[in-house]
């Protein structure tokens, strides 16, 4: 069994030069499968793109579907940084936050289309990626509840309200976005921010307890 290598080379460990090899992989991988697609993604080809022979692929991934996650991961976490930022930045008004953590996103994804494929588009093409898909979708829809619990405060806002709007705005953002990066939606960046801002405000309005 070949041993790995634990010693330091020019002050960096070992441990710290897998990181960055993993990393590499990681953006090769968005570059290829943002840019390609998933269907025509192989581990030679990403490996070309990183610079590095596929030992070095295997020794973080066990298979290229393996990579095909972690990128996901990277961008889920990414984009979900973004609009939190922009959210939390933004004046504590309802219509003004909403507009800010949409147009953050919006900007983010049309930013970089790689991302928004691999977000959005190629999720429907592999069957694990859509099934960690939907989590993402009902975990990120439990953080919108919670970020809308703290923005409002503890009222009489039903719970089950808040998260039944809160996976209704994710799903129906990630299908708008999807077919604005299809190319189907002919409406400006800034048409596209207002209404799904409208869309959502209008939501929090919306309840269903009795």
């Amino acid at each position: 069994m070949r041993s790995t290598p634990t010693r330091s080379w020019r002050g960096v460990s070992a441990e710290e030069r897998r990181a960055e090899r993993r990393a590499a992989l990681i953006e090769a991988g968005l570059e290829v499968i943002g840019t390609q697609g998933w269907a025509s993604t192989t581990v030679r080809g990403v490996c070309r793109q990183a610079g590095l022979t596929e030992r070095y692929f295997y020794e973080s991934f066990p298979d290229h579907e393996a990579l095909l996650l972690a990128v996901y991961e990277h961008v889920l976490v990414e984009g979900i940084q973004v609009v939190l930022e922009a959210a939390t930045k933004a004046p504590r008004h309802i219509q003004r936050t909403a507009r800010a953590g949409i147009a953050a996103a919006v900007e983010w994804l049309i930013g970089d289309p790689r991302k928004g494929r691999v977000l959005i588009l190629e999720a429907t093409g592999n069957e694990t990626l859509q099934r960690r898909r939907q989590e993402a979708v009902r975990a990120q829809a439990a953080l919108l509840s919670q970020f809308a619990r703290d923005f409002f405060g503890d009222g009489p806002a039903d719970p089950t309200d808040t998260y039944l709007t809160a996976l209704s705005l994710v799903g129906a953002l990630a299908e708008v976005g999807g077919a604005y990066l299809d190319g189907q939606l002919d409406v400006s960046p800034v048409r596209l921010i207002d209404h799904l801002t409208g869309l959502f405000v209008a939501a929090t309005e919306v309840s269903s307890a009795r």
